[in-house]
C-alpha cells in the first residue's frame, strides 16, 4: 500500500502505544493499526510480549499467534521498571494519542506511570485499561485470563452437555477478543469526545464484563422468574430444532428454526410436511415441550444423508443451515474465498507467505490493510526513539548498554 493510500485510512495520523501483553488490549491496538494508526508495541528488552511464545512456534522463533496478532506494529523495547525507561516511556506518551495496557491494576502506578501521572504529561491522552476484574471492586487485584472470564462471566456454565462438565466455549481466548473489541469501541468514542473537547479519558474494560454482556436474556430471566439456565449441549432453550446434528458421512450441520415458518420449511425439506401441522409440531411451544422427540426426528433425517445433501435440501427450502466447519473446511469453502476472509502476507525473505484472518470490519471506501506480520523484538527501537525523542546514536548505544532498551 502506498504512503498516499495509507494516509487516506480513517485512523491515519493517530499514534497508539501498545504496552499490553497477549491478546485483549493488543487486539484493540491491532484493529486501529489495520485502519491506518501508527502502533508502537512497547516490550521488555529481554523477553518481550509473552505472546511471542504463545501458540505454535515457527523456525524463526516467534509463534504463529504473534505473527498474526501483532500485525502492522513497530516493536520498541523499553524496561519500564527502571527510572530511565520510565522517562523514555513518558516521552513517548507525550507524543501519542492512545495508550493500550492490560497489566494487573496498580502495576503502572507502582512504576510511576499511572493515569494521573500520564494525563498530566498529555491531557489529551486516551488510555485503554483492560484487566480481569476491572480497576475497582473487591477482586480488582486478582489475576485474570479469558478462561477465568468465561467462568466468572457465566458463559462457561452454559457450555457442555446436560449435567456434564462445563467446558470452554470454543476458543480459550474468546473473552480477550471480546474485550479488545469493546476496548476499541471505547477508544473510538473517546477520540470523538476528544475531537469536540480536546480532553482525553481512560476506558476501563474487565474481561468478565465483556463475556457477561453477551449472555442475552440470562440476567433478566433470573431477575424476573428466578430461572437458572443449565447446559443444553448443542441445542437451544428458546427454539426447536435449533442445534447441531450429525450426518451420514461423519460430519455435522447446524440448523436453526427460530419460528414456526422456519420449521414448516424444514418439514418440507425432510418431505414430512405433516410435522408442521398444528396437530403435531407446528407451534414453537409444542416443539419445546417435545424437544427430545423433535430433535430425534431431525437427527435421524440428517443421519440418513451426507452433509452436503442435507445442506442442499435446506438451502432449496430456505431453511437456515450451515456446516459445522473445522479449519480445513474453512480453507476449502468458496464463501471464504469469495469474501477474501484469508489474507496472504509476506513471511520471510525467501518469498514465503503466511495465511492470516483478514481485516474486519469491511469498509467500502477506506478498507483496512495488513502491511506486515508481527515484528522482531526491538526491530524499531532506534527508529522510533530517534525520531520521536530525538536521541542520538550515542545515547541509544548507552541506553542499550545499560539494558534500558
Amino acid at each position: 500500500m502506498s504512503a498516499e493510500t495509507k494516509t487516506q485510512l480513517p485512523m491515519a495520523g493517530v499514534r497508539v502505544i501498545d504496552v499490553a501483553t497477549i491478546i485483549a488490549a493488543p487486539y484493540c491496538a491491532a484493529i486501529l493499526g489495520e485502519f491506518g494508526a501508527e502502533v508502537l508495541k512497547v516490550e521488555h528488552p529481554i523477553a518481550g510480549d509473552p505472546m511471542r511464545q504463545f501458540g505454535t512456534p515457527t523456525p524463526q522463533g516467534d509463534t504463529l499467534a504473534w505473527l498474526s496478532e501483532a500485525r502492522n506494529k513497530k516493536s520498541v523495547t523499553i524496561d519500564l521498571n527502571c527510572s530511565q525507561g520510565a522517562e523514555l516511556f513518558k516521552g513517548l506518551v507525550a507524543n501519542t494519542d492512545v495508550l493500550c495496557e492490560n497489566f494487573r491494576p496498580g502495576t503502572l502506578e507502582r512504576w510511576g506511570l499511572g493515569w494521573e501521572v500520564l494525563r498530566e504529561i498529555n491531557p489529551g491522552l486516551i488510555m485503554l485499561r483492560v484487566s480481569g476484574f476491572g480497576q475497582d471492586g473487591p477482586y480488582r487485584s486478582r489475576p485474570g485470563f479469558a478462561r477465568i472470564a468465561h467462568a466468572f462471566g457465566g458463559l462457561a456454565y452454559l457450555a457442555g452437555m446436560p449435567k456434564g462438565t462445563p467446558v470452554t466455549p470454543g476458543s480459550t481466548t474468546l473473552g480477550d477478543y471480546l474485550s479488545g473489541l469493546y476496548g476499541c469501541i471505547g477508544v473510538l468514542m473517546a477520540l470523538r469526545h476528544k475531537q469536540r473537547t480536546g480532553r482525553g479519558q481512560y476506558i476501563d474494560v474487565a474481561l468478565y464484563e465483556s463475556v457477561f454482556r453477551c449472555t442475552d436474556e440470562l440476567a433478566p430471566a433470573y431477575a424476573m422468574y428466578g430461572t437458572v439456565r443449565e447446559r443444553r449441549g448443542p441445542h437451544n432453550t428458546v427454539a426447536c430444532p435449533h442445534g447441531h446434528f450429525p450426518t451420514r458421512d461423519g460430519k455435522w450441520v447446524a440448523i436453526a428454526c427460530t419460528t414456526d415458518k422456519m420449521f414448516e420449511r424444514l418439514a418440507n425439506a425432510m418431505e414430512r410436511p405433516e410435522l408442521a401441522s398444528s396437530s403435531v409440531y407446528g407451534e414453537q411451544k409444542v416443539r419445546l415441550d417435545s424437544m427430545h422427540d423433535v430433535n430425534e426426528i431431525v437427527r435421524d433425517w440428517c443421519g440418513s444423508l451426507a452433509r452436503d445433501d442435507v445442506l442442499e435440501h435446506c438451502c432449496a427450502h430456505g431453511v437456515p443451515a450451515g456446516p459445522v466447519n473445522d479449519i480445513a473446511d474453512i480453507f476449502a469453502d468458496r464463501q471464504y474465498h469469495a469474501r477474501r476472509n484469508l489474507t496472504a502476507v509476506d513471511y520471510d525473505a525467501d518469498g514465503d507467505v503466511l495465511m492470516v484472518p483478514s481485516v474486519l470490519p469491511r469498509l467500502s471506501q477506506t478498507p483496512g490493510r495488513i502491511d506486515s506480520l508481527g515484528p522482531r523484538l526491538g526491530e524499531h527501537t532506534d527508529e522510533v526513539l530517534a525520531s520521536l525523542l530525538d536521541l542520538s546514536d550515542g545515547e541509544l548505544e548507552e541506553l542499550r548498554a545499560r539494558r534500558v532498551i
